[in-house]
């Protein structure tokens, strides 16, 4: 039976919205990937919010521009568009390096706040299709994915262009050239962060436009993931933030395929949608399912030269405590204006991938277990929470399949490993065998009154960390 016939379709109410259920193949998949690419890897500096900045005049990129380009009146943001030429992107590399990174899904950014959309739209000449590079780039991706075998997702941060550019009406610029009012507007002046409600809010001509972009995304290259950023959380958006949900919801059930919609801060009730944290994570497990996005960059989620990498170990160790605490991990990378990604991200995708091939059972399709897991390391926690104290082979995490527990070292032991959980009088069973994934070697275990004793081995299977298959007599 289909999703269609099996489900009554969706209103624009909390109520019905409510009723939503996370597909099986995000709460399966747990691993995929970000990325951030558009002209703002032209300049390569700072970051992805190069645009912005450029036309502060107590920044540093305002400074760099004028040192490297001339005034912002001769040489704006738009003339950088030529110089954005992709000439050796290649979609079918990229996804079959996602593939072999582990990941199961892959989400382009449509259009950044910066609002040069990386599509085919109909609502602005300001696009990839019409303008360098000439390439639908989101449809390639779309179509790479597809052939590939990857759930294919998209984000838009249109809502934040609304204001993004505003800093260039304070000065003689090219924001004030009524020729790119249709590129860079509408750069309202209003103070950005007053969420109070004391200055004027959204128009309704814009929020009309945030609406009609988004559906038209939905339906050009149905994307199964609809990813969205901050702001979209004002409170005059939420009659479109119900429009919209109701409408993908819908599309998924008519599609057949289940869809999932992020979203951050408090945009959605919980039920409604999923939500994403921005580099952090929880300090325990959330029901229902959540997700964090962060990248492999640590300064810029765009390309951009001095920006320095998150290590394997940092990746592998935080994706199994977010997937202890029923979450996914959207990992970000920022390909140069080339199309070439970096040897540093390519070099984590593949390491990623390497652990994954070996250890993925106690990952994909797994769901949390009673408690998420045990040591001594404390785990960041909210967003914007990087994991700053790494976690070491004394901390466990747990994930489950069926009535099997997976006990995961974040880090390679040296020494015997103690699991308190499962010892032989924490209730949760008589262990009747240990095995090291990726290992035909026997594991020495003995499970007593404080804790489950694992003796460790001279070699492992993988890097980074241990996991172990753990099954419970009958």
């Amino acid at each position: 039976m289909s999703l269609h016939a099996q489900q009554s379709k969706y209103q624009a109410t909390w109520q019905s919205l409510e009723t939503y259920k996370v597909p099986d193949w995000f709460r399966d998949a747990k691993f995929g990937i970000f990325i951030h690419w558009g002209v703002y890897s032209v300049p390569a500096f700072g970051s992805e919010w190069y645009p912005r900045k450029m036309y502060q005049k107590d920044s540093k990129e305002y400074k760099h521009h004028i040192e490297t380009y001339g005034t912002e009146d001769t040489f704006g943001y738009k003339n950088f568009i030529p110089m954005f030429k992709a000439e050796k992107f290649n979609a079918d590399k990229w996804v079959a390096l996602f593939k072999k990174a582990g990941a199961k899904y892959v989400v382009p950014v449509a259009e950044h706040h910066d609002g040069f959309a990386m599509y085919n739209t109909a609502l602005s000449k300001w696009n990839a299709v019409n303008m360098s590079p000439h390439r639908d780039v989101v449809g390639e991706i779309a179509e790479a994915a597809k052939k590939q075998g990857l759930i294919f997702g998209v984000s838009s941060h249109r809502i934040e262009h609304w204001w993004f550019m505003n800093g260039g009406r304070a000065f003689n610029s090219d924001v004030n050239d009524s020729a790119y009012a249709d590129f860079y507007g509408p750069a309202t002046v209003e103070d950005a962060w007053d969420t109070t409600g004391n200055k004027p809010p959204i128009s309704t001509e814009y929020m009309n436009d945030w609406l009609m972009r988004d559906i038209e995304l939905v339906d050009k290259y149905h994307p199964q993931l609809f990813w969205f950023d901050w702001w979209i959380e004002q409170k005059e958006m939420e009659p479109y933030r119900k429009s919209f949900a109701a409408y993908y919801y819908n599309k998924g059930l008519e599609w057949n395929k289940g869809v999932v919609l992020n979203y951050k801060n408090k945009s959605y009730p919980d039920d409604a949608a999923v939500l994403d944290l921005e580099r952090g994570k929880l300090s325990g497990i959330r029901n229902p399912a959540w997700q964090t996005d962060d990248a492999i960059g640590n300064n810029s989620w765009g390309y951009a030269q001095g920006n320095t990498f998150k290590s394997v170990q940092y990746v592998v160790t935080n994706l199994v405590d977010i997937v202890s605490k029923n979450g996914n991990l959207l990992l970000n990378i920022g390909p140069k204006p080339d199309g070439i990604i970096t040897d540093e991200e390519t070099n984590v995708l593949l390491g990623t991938g390497k652990w994954l091939n070996v250890n993925g059972e106690a990952i994909y399709g797994t769901r949390p277990w009673k408690i998420f897991g045990e040591g001594p390391t404390q785990s960041a926690s909210g967003s914007f929470a990087d994991q700053k104290i790494p976690f070491t082979a004394k901390d466990i995490r747990f994930t489950t399949k069926g009535k099997i527990v997976y006990a995961i070292t974040l880090g390679i032991p040296k020494e015997a490993i103690s699991i308190k959980a499962l010892s032989s009088s924490s209730g949760n069973g008589k262990i009747a065998s240990v095995k090291l994934l990726g290992s035909n070697v026997v594991i020495k275990w003995k499970q007593n009154d404080d804790a489950l004793i694992i003796k460790p081995l001279i070699a492992y299977p993988s890097t980074n960390a241990a996991a172990y298959k753990i099954t419970f007599a009958e």
